[in-house]
């Protein structure tokens, strides 16, 4: 089979297309078809050597994706050969023709959804369930202020927020990012090009200040997000790519935190937990995954310059 592999860490040039042998299952394992696999920002840190998850070299890259079950070890009750599925993570790496799971890993994927949008599922709407729900703990009624609203994880805590009756003001850095956010129920949206919508987010609330912000640039952000909090002000810090000066009166007042977080924390029973809320999201029509860009498998170095430029739109998928 056709695989990406990483033999060196560095640029996105490092990661090169080579015939692989494919995987087969052990007792409770599953080997999954793909038709479609998710590129994520994290992606390319850990591909970097610098990211706190450093793997033992060579690997394939990769934690997203969707296809058909084609084979499955012993033990294996939940999921069945030709079942269409997204992949939670993966043992052996995504960015392949075919990947080896835990069965645990294995979702089954509802018949209305492509498999790039099935994709488009694990990292994003995983991390958002959790910045959302288990970190900031927000609360119908609240307002939640998303960064970066038109990627993948952005629109992803855009969709849990507005289901779950939160007020969401939106952030993006395009007029295509803006009516994408706008159709998916953003109740007010920003441009975080221009350095007032700080204060637009203020005014918004009336000088209130925002209940959550939802952070996928703090090295850029975070010091603006302090003033614009409401008392018991929570941001949660998704993404981050340097360093940034803050001063910590800015929390006193109002008592405000700073919650970092990383999915790869999330213990079996969290990840059970949401899981199971993507399923449910899914059938009920409250979730709907966003594909931005389909590129082919060998061209996943130009996917991972792209993933991470600051006019994001939906999801960037490769196609084995």
């Amino acid at each position: 089979m056709k695989a990406i592999v990483v033999r060196q860490f560095g640029p996105p040039e490092v990661m090169q297309i080579e015939d692989c042998p494919a995987p087969k299952p052990g007792p409770e394992q599953v080997v999954v078809a793909l038709k479609a696999v998710g590129v994520n920002p994290v992606d390319s840190y850990i591909r970097t050597g610098q990211y706190a998850i450093k793997p033992a070299l060579p690997y394939t890259p990769g934690s997203d994706a969707a296809g058909i079950v084609e084979a499955v070890g012993d033990g294996v009750r939940a999921i069945r050969t030709g079942d269409p599925v997204y992949v939670g993570g993966s043992l052996t790496g995504t960015y392949a023709e075919k990947t080896l799971c835990g069965q645990d890993q294995v979702h089954k994927l509802p018949g209305q959804f492509s498999f790039a949008q099935g994709a488009a599922l694990n990292v994003p709407y995983a991390t958002a369930y959790r910045a959302v729900f288990h970190k900031a703990r927000a609360r119908p009624g609240e307002t939640v202020l998303i960064h970066g609203a038109s990627g993948g994880v952005g629109l992803a805590c855009l969709q849990w927020a507005r289901a779950a009756g939160m007020v969401t003001i939106a952030t993006v850095g395009s007029d295509r990012g803006r009516e994408l956010v706008t159709a998916h129920g953003a109740t007010c949206v920003l441009n975080h090009r221009e350095p007032e919508h700080f204060q637009k987010a203020m005014e918004l609330t009336a000088g209130r200040g925002v209940d959550v912000i939802l952070e996928m640039l703090a090295n850029v952000n975070l010091a603006r997000d302090l003033e614009i909090l409401a008392k018991f002000g929570r941001v949660v810090v998704i993404g981050n790519r340097g360093t940034i000066e803050i001063n910590p009166r800015a929390t006193m007042a109002r008592d405000s935190s700073i919650l970092g977080m990383t999915l790869m924390n999330a213990a079996p029973a969290e990840l059970a937990e949401i899981h199971a809320a993507i399923g449910a999201g899914l059938t009920a029509g409250t979730l709907n995954p966003i594909v931005g860009r389909e590129m082919p498998l060998a061209e996943a170095p130009r996917a991972h310059h792209e993933v991470l430029e600051t006019s994001a739109y939906g999801k960037i998928v490769l196609i084995p």
